[in-house]
């Protein structure tokens, strides 16, 4: 077949990197099950997984690190989905899209699904790991913005339509997360993402519209009735 990019080769060092870093991960979340995040020392990790400590520290900086790694692709999956959808596709369904390729990647599969539902508890359950999560989120929301300035036509430092769009798919993202995670993998993801931009869609649909004042790149809204006069 012509025309068809081959999948890159994983070579041997990559695949034992991520064998390694699985390892520590699934150590980690077993250790953690038991006795709790912070009653958890790097020492009893690496004993565990049976590896060494500069081993550890080679693949995470922390024990927090240890386990929102495995949540730390979700941005960049979100980013790619968003910058592959139709150009003519409204804000709300890109960015729906985008969301939905996160939420997907912790409920794809029963196995799989069930070792993310336990990371997902832990990181929402746990104020240092929540912590390091939401710094994880501000670099998304910065790579979201970029992105979805671009579709717009619009500066992504500018105006405030990119920030805050990419905000709310992560308000989304963070919602639809924590129900499922309460849920104890219940309730449907997909379901929840749908409602959740089903509530959002109208603002970002409106707002980024061509026409509106964010639509167009450097344009000003008009000043609401009742404004302060405009000082000359």
């Amino acid at each position: 077949m012509t025309g068809v990019s081959p999948r890159p080769e994983v070579t041997m060092a990559q695949r034992k990197r991520q064998l390694v870093s699985t390892e520590l991960t699934e150590a980690a979340l077993q250790l953690m099950a038991v006795e709790g995040f912070d009653a958890v020392t790097v020492d009893e990790i690496v004993a565990t997984a049976g590896v060494s400590k500069r081993t550890f520290f080679r693949y995470f900086a922390s024990k927090e690190d240890v386990v929102v790694q495995f949540l730390a692709d979700m941005g960049t999956g979100m980013c790619a989905e968003l910058a592959a959808r139709p150009a003519d596709e409204p804000p709300s369904v890109a960015l729906r899209h985008a969301v939905w390729v996160a939420m997907a990647a912790c409920a794809d599969g029963a196995d799989h699904s069930g070792r993310a539902l336990r990371v997902v508890q832990l990181i929402l359950r746990t104020p240092a790991l929540r912590a390091r999560f939401l710094e994880r989120q501000g670099q998304w929301r910065d790579d979201l913005a970029v992105e979805a300035a671009r579709r717009q036509g619009l500066d992504p430092e500018a105006d405030l339509y990119p920030r805050l769009a990419a905000g709310a798919a992560l308000a989304a993202f963070d919602t639809v997360l924590r129900r499922w995670s309460d849920s104890g993998g219940a309730e449907d993801p997909a379901a929840l993402t749908d409602r959740a931009f089903a509530v959002l869609a109208p603002a970002l649909d409106a707002a980024g519209a061509p026409g509106s004042p964010e639509g167009r790149s450097g344009a000003k809204p008009s000043r609401p009735p009742g404004g302060a006069p405009e000082t000359r």
